[in-house]
């Protein structure tokens, strides 16, 4: 026997209304079609459910035995099929996998965890680096969010522009470029480091100077932004890392920033998640949580481009 799941619906209205026709009405349908569904629910239940008694309608003993089943299951039913928009975030336990270029993690990172344990005490946070082989993949639903410079190519990922950074000099202030004009010459002229998490010595901004017929000595490669500037602290040496860092890292290690002297493309900040958490409230949550971290670290109070030496 197949069964029709509409006549539950129908079941719960007619015993809460005790009338076909005040059922139809609320369902929207006419007296007649309730009157025809009626002989269909008295067909699969075996029983009558409601008789007349003079000029109203009275619920059969069957019919009262079932009235709060019915109506648990059509409540039920209306929850799992209903969009979930809301979530209690004081009573929220779940773990959030991030993926993020390591500057995003440094600038955002704190302030993003404090924002979410303040409403959310049971969420915790996994920040995973970017790797040069991914092992994880947000299409099998092992990242919630992704933040980089680089645009999703899969059609299954959504994606958003949350900001812009650009590059910035950092170099220890007894760095010779640390003092007078800083040209294109002396600037290509200076050994440099590069960030790359493959270990390339080679970057954009190579490509840059070669248009000028320029070029530059690139003298070590490290995979994270932290790491370069601990050998800019102990050598004189020159890093262009994204201005957000600056903020993060470069005050606590006392180290001199510049503007850069080439003219580069600002670095959009892109923040990825699969569809399948497109209507997932404790996701939607995240996601205006973490824009507004991302907000506040690209745009800080003060220009970072500005020259700077810690005291």
């Amino acid at each position: 026997m197949q069964l029709d799941l509409n006549l539950l619906t129908a079941l719960d209205a007619l015993l809460e209304e005790g009338s076909v026709t005040d059922a139809a009405a609320r369902l929207h349908v006419s007296a007649p079609a309730m009157s025809r569904t009626l002989g269909r629910i008295r067909r699969a239940t075996g029983d009558q459910i409601l008789v007349r008694t003079g000029r109203t309608m009275t619920p059969t003993p069957r019919a009262l035995a079932l009235r709060a089943t019915v109506h648990d299951l059509v409540q039920q039913a209306q929850s799992v099929l209903s969009p979930h928009t809301e979530v209690e975030l004081a009573a929220l336990e779940r773990t959030f996998i991030l993926k993020w270029h390591d500057a995003l993690a440094a600038a955002a990172g704190p302030a993003l965890l404090h924002s979410l344990r303040t409403e959310a005490p049971g969420v915790r946070l996994r920040f995973l680096a970017e790797a040069s082989t991914d092992t994880h993949d947000p299409r099998r639903g092992d990242i919630d969010l992704e933040a980089g410079a680089s645009e999703p190519s899969s059609p299954e990922m959504r994606h958003e522009v949350v900001g812009h950074d650009r590059l910035i000099l950092a170099l220890r202030p007894a760095h010779p470029l640390c003092r007078g004009p800083l040209t294109l010459e002396n600037y290509a002229a200076a050994e440099h480091i590069t960030v790359s998490r493959r270990g390339r010595l080679r970057d954009p901004i190579d490509d840059a100077l070669q248009s000028q017929g320029m070029s530059r000595q690139v003298v070590a490669a490290t995979p994270t932004n932290a790491t370069a500037l601990q050998f800019v602290r102990h050598h004189n040496l020159v890093v262009a890392v994204p201005q957000l860092i600056s903020r993060a890292l470069l005050n606590d290690l006392g180290l001199h920033t510049r503007p850069l002297p080439l003219t580069m493309p600002s670095i959009p900040i892109y923040l990825a998640w699969h569809q399948r958490y497109d209507n997932d409230p404790a996701h939607a949550w995240l996601r205006a949580q973490v824009r507004t971290a991302l907000h506040h670290a690209c745009n800080p109070t003060h220009d970072a481009t500005e020259e700077h030496t810690s005291p």
